[in-house]
């Protein structure tokens, strides 16, 4: 698969601000369809006229929704990787089990109903949406952050285990989406750690 051309990303004024911050707000808890541009609006606080001028339609307001999810995991994670991991102890085992730690406390904070990503997929499956190279970007972004990670690790099954550890976190995001079980990221934290410890003693 290739990289996903992302998109070109609106300046946001104060007003776009609020705009973005609603529909974020509405789009994660009831559904990108599910919600009008005049509900936006009022939410936000503007007129419907202020909406089209600073974003030109409602598939631009999901592409920046969803690349503002992702710019902001991609923040998130990053302080969480220099926050928890003195670089003494940064092995690549640790590096690749904390990617996990971070998600568990992303979740917690940002995302109850489970990851946006796979969400918005359940309601954008056309690859021609504007907002579908920023669903894929995403993934394919996850699953090359962990394929690095485990290169440092295995350097000849990278591929292999990067793929795996890609399939534990996000069927962990979405078993937490679905709360079909309790604390599934953990529970995928420890068979990505079991599996690490498999492939070190390999």
């Amino acid at each position: 698969m290739g990289t996903a051309q992302q998109p070109q990303r609106i300046t946001m004024t104060r007003a776009g601000r609020r705009v973005l911050e609603a529909a974020e707000r509405l789009f994660y808890e009831r559904g990108i369809h599910a919600v009008g541009v005049d509900l936006i609006a009022a939410e936000a606080g503007v007129t419907k006229k202020t909406l089209y001028d600073r974003f030109g339609s409602k598939e631009r307001i999901v592409v920046e929704y969803l690349a503002d999810r992702d710019e902001r995991w991609r923040a998130f994670l990053a302080r969480y990787l220099d926050d928890h991991l003195d670089p003494a102890d940064a092995t690549p085992r640790a590096r690749i089990l904390a990617v996990f730690d971070a998600s568990r406390a992303w979740s917690e904070e940002y995302g109850s109903k489970g990851c946006s990503m796979v969400k918005a997929h359940a309601e954008i499956s056309d690859p021609a949406h504007p907002a579908f190279p920023v669903i894929a970007g995403q993934k394919q972004w996850m699953l090359a952050l962990f394929t690095r990670l485990a290169a440092d690790l295995a350097p000849q099954g990278a591929d292999r285990l990067g793929r795996t550890l890609m399939l534990l976190h996000e069927g962990a995001l979405v078993a937490h989406g679905l709360q079909v079980f309790p604390d599934p990221i953990a529970h995928a934290r420890d068979q990505a750690e079991a599996l690490l410890r498999q492939e070190h003693s390999m």
